[in-house]
């Protein structure tokens, strides 16, 4: 008899993520992925709370979530809820907690920027083939995680707030975008970095990997020009001249740029360039998973930790 099927919901600053997966072979087979843009951090106001439209545009993709749970026949002992950075920092946060909970069925668990790190480096190493020390970059859409690890040992690990919505909402909201608003991200990223760039170039790496929509997108891009998928600062500096040639904020002169993504797409590259300089990065790699995958590998090492029925 099949083991049941367990769900992995992260709820993300830029993206709303489910995996359906059922053990087979001691691993998680996945089922089925959904995910929406959904883009919480967007809807964060001056005085701290949430506005409705963000609000309501995350409880719809729960909806959805929660009528997926039912078609895959997935019991509520074996869903997990994570939510990352904008549920961490909104005034009210427990308002959309309870009205989630009504929906889902399921309490949301509100994780620590350091946890959310280790369940990224987890879901990294189950994905993605590579040996010697890593540094692992997930930028997501209002922290950004950053861990160095040895094989299944993570060495160091720490969440800052760089994020590609909350950097697009800074710099990026006119067009046509300037040199000087590159700049400014890289100000502010050096400014959030100040603390461990010493720290991080003196642990090294044998190579970087990332673990974001960011990097995702520009995989994409690179995809469907047929070039190269590694990332370079040549890579980079040159999308940032196609970025300042646009006209329009849908960047649709973009060759390969799905349009979902270009909404964030100049803060992650701005945000990726900074990265680049900073650390002395050469070449980036995109993982085969992160926090989604980090949260899976829990649910099911839980299971097989289960007493059987």
């Amino acid at each position: 008899m099949p083991k049941p099927a367990y769900a992995a919901i992260t709820l993300g600053s830029n993206s709303f993520n489910m995996l359906v997966a059922r053990t087979v072979g001691g691993q998680p087979k996945v089922l089925a992925k959904y995910k929406r843009k959904v883009r919480l951090a967007e809807g964060i106001e001056a005085d701290g709370s949430l506005n409705l439209a963000a609000f309501e545009r995350g409880l719809d993709c729960l909806a959805m979530f929660a009528n997926m749970l039912v078609e895959h026949q997935v019991d509520d002992a074996n869903v997990a809820v994570i939510a990352t950075a904008t549920l961490r920092c909104i005034s009210n946060a427990d308002e959309f907690n309870r009205c989630a909970l009504q929906i889902l069925g399921h309490p949301i668990e509100i994780i620590c920027g350091m946890r959310e790190a280790e369940l990224i480096y987890q879901g990294m190493v189950a994905t993605t083939h590579g040996e010697g020390r890593r540094l692992v970059i997930d930028i997501g859409g209002a922290s950004t995680e950053f861990i160095v690890g040895d094989g299944e040992k993570v060495l160091f690990k720490t969440s800052l707030p760089i994020g590609c919505v909350t950097y697009n909402q800074c710099f990026f909201t006119s067009a046509p975008l300037q040199p000087l608003d590159f700049d400014d991200v890289r100000d502010r990223v050096d400014l959030a970095l100040a603390e461990h760039k010493s720290t991080l170039k003196a642990l090294g790496w044998h190579s970087v990997v990332g673990a974001s929509g960011a990097v995702q997108s520009v995989v994409e891009v690179l995809q469907h020009r047929q070039e190269s998928e590694t990332l370079t600062l040549t890579v980079l500096e040159s999308l940032k001249q196609e970025l300042l040639a646009q006209e329009s904020l849908t960047l649709n002169g973009i060759s390969g740029l799905c349009p979902e993504r270009a909404p964030t797409f100049a803060s992650g590259i701005a945000i990726l360039l900074a990265l680049f300089e900073l650390l002395g990065i050469e070449r980036l790699h995109l993982s085969g998973g992160a926090l989604r995958e980090g949260v899976l590998q829990m649910l099911a090492k839980r299971q097989s930790l289960a007493p059987a029925q």
